[in-house]
């Protein structure tokens, strides 16, 4: 079935057009940078913390069997605190 025709046999197409129009009308910044922030960067914020840890623990510890998961445990803590910053700067910008 079309659209069109989908529409005309609604019962509700003349408050689902002003609701779509009055959506249309709405003016505001750009999402784009707002949704890099919270779902790119924390991304890779999380693959730069593995990177750097991975470097740095085989120097701090001796035990082959912790580097891994302490890896993962000090990346996801980075990416965490990230995150947690990044929504009390918003929060505090509203």
């Amino acid at each position: 079935m079309s659209e069109e025709n989908f529409c005309r046999e609604c019962n509700q197409k003349h408050t689902c057009r002003q609701a779509f129009e009055q959506a249309g009308k709405i003016k505001g910044g750009s999402v784009g940078c707002k949704t890099i922030i919270a779902f790119l960067l924390p991304l890779m914020v999380f693959i730069a913390a593995l990177a750097v840890f991975e470097k740095m623990l085989p120097k701090i510890i001796d035990a082959k069997n912790l580097q891994t998961p302490m890896t993962l445990v000090l990346a996801s803590l980075t990416t965490l605190v990230y995150i947690l910053i990044i929504k009390q700067f918003f929060k505090k910008g509203k």
